[in-house]
């Protein structure tokens, strides 16, 4: 399946770093209304906490707004919005921790480092240029404030208890803290944005590569799509054409020629069930878009299970079927779930010794079909177990029981699984049995 455009890519990240943001802020409005509760009761600190508590409520709602906001905008072409989202929102945190700085100390609070967080968030976020002029702002409003402080345009709320003297009062203090947060903010600045800019730049070229390799994926696929489609044909006739003279329409033959004739048609056939399989995963991987209807579940596994209940019985095994009541409509390709399922019980019997059993259980949590063939067949080594889903792959033991096979049964299924957004996966004891397991959420 194809990979998703540059620019939808660019949006959908946007809006995942913008849902990120929103969160991480929620816990900044925790840690605020924590640390006044904390500093004003316990550390005999004298704070104006209701100005602090009017900026820590004021910080709450509009990252509610902007939570709200991006939910409404989700899914829409929103990437100028979505910038735009971004580089409010921090200019509006770098306001209110001004403002938190200014009611509780002013130049004497150390807080007015957490400045720099907020420069390494736009440096992720946005632009350098963006960056800059966030961190510009930043140190103009930091200034304005402690030099309006320092020359007695802005009132001064102290730390009682905290400093002897008041520290806003020195000039040389005042000034020197300038130097450093400034000096700070711009070389934070320049390094978060070098960093960042650098990782979008790597991440790019791996989008180039990996957009390169599955253009040629994509047609080495159609090239097997094609040579395989005229290599059935040519099988199919040479299939065809074994038969009759095998029954002596053409003339009569003796047993070696009857015997070898049989042998040409076994191979052949053996090799249309292969060339079948490669024609379906190659189909599976050029399929862009899926045709998704509702179905019964219930009624699919009934099919399901008139059709692999003789094939049970010839090779005397006990095939039972479990399915928990009610289960929902599947959302989804009635066609390739049947055949995951059919891929997945066909290499559970053919493995499973005379005498064994095969159980198909089928259940549901409310959001997923859930689905669990287990058996008690020759399972699978640890070893084989981490390539058993990979095309063309075969356990040793298998190959060992059985010479003939494709390796494709299970690549198949986890094909279909995956493109129904669900997950599969394997569980097996040598010699005691292996269970293959997938989720498929009910709606995809």
């Amino acid at each position: 399946m194809k990979s998703l455009p540059r620019d939808n890519a660019i949006e959908t990240k946007q809006v995942e770093q913008v849902f990120w943001l929103t969160r991480l802020r929620w816990v900044a409005v925790l840690g605020v209304f924590a640390t006044i509760f904390t500093v004003s009761r316990f550390f005999q600190v004298s704070l104006e906490v209701r100005p602090l508590y009017t900026v820590a409520v004021f910080l709450a709602v509009y990252n509610g707004l902007f939570a709200w906001l991006v939910a409404v905008l989700q899914g829409r072409r929103f990437y100028k919005t979505m910038k735009l989202i971004a580089n409010l929102q921090i200019l509006l945190d770098l306001t209110c921790l001004a403002f938190l700085i200014h009611f509780s100390g002013g130049v004497e609070n150390p807080f007015y480092f957490y400045f720099i967080f907020h420069i390494i968030i736009a440096g992720i976020l946005l632009s350098r240029r963006e960056t800059f002029i966030l961190a510009t702002y930043a140190v103009l409003i930091f200034l304005v404030i402690i030099l309006a402080e320092q020359r007695g345009l802005l009132r001064h709320y102290c730390l009682p208890g905290v400093f002897k003297v008041s520290l806003h009062e020195n000039f040389i203090y005042v000034l020197g803290v300038s130097f450093v947060f400034v000096s700070t903010m711009y070389i934070a600045t320049y390094l978060t944005t070098s960093i960042s800019n650098r990782l979008r730049e790597r991440e790019r070229s791996l989008t180039d590569a990996n957009e390169l390799l599955a253009e040629k994926d994509r047609i080495k696929s159609e090239y097997v799509l094609r040579v395989t489609h005229d290599l059935k044909e040519d099988l199919a006739a040479i299939h065809t054409c074994i038969e009759p003279v095998r029954k002596g329409l053409t003339g009569p033959l003796n047993d070696e020629q009857t015997n070898l004739l049989g042998r040409a048609k076994e191979r052949s056939k053996q090799l249309i069930v292969y060339v079948d399989a490669l024609l379906e995963i190659t189909r599976l991987k050029l399929t862009e878009k899926l045709e998704m209807v509702e179905f019964s579940v219930a009624e699919l596994i009934r099919e399901i299970a008139d059709s692999i209940a003789p094939v049970a019985s010839q090779k005397s095994l006990t095939f039972e079927v479990r399915i928990s009541p009610g289960i929902p409509l599947l959302k989804g390709v009635r066609v390739y779930v049947q055949e995951a399922l059919l891929n997945i019980l066909k290499n559970s019997l053919k493995y499973t010794l005379e005498g064994g059993q095969v159980t198909l259980q089928v259940q549901s949590d409310g959001q997923r079909l859930q689905v669990k063939v287990t058996d008690t067949g020759i399972g699978v080594p640890p070893e084989d177990l981490p390539k058993i889903f990979t095309e063309f792959y075969r356990a040793r033991n298998a190959k060992a029981l059985y010479k003939k096979g494709t390796g494709l049964g299970l690549s198949i299924a986890k094909k279909i699984v995956e493109m129904h957004r669900g997950e599969i996966g394997i569980e097996s004891r040598l010699g005691k049995g292996t269970c293959v397991s997938f989720a498929i959420p009910l709606i995809s």
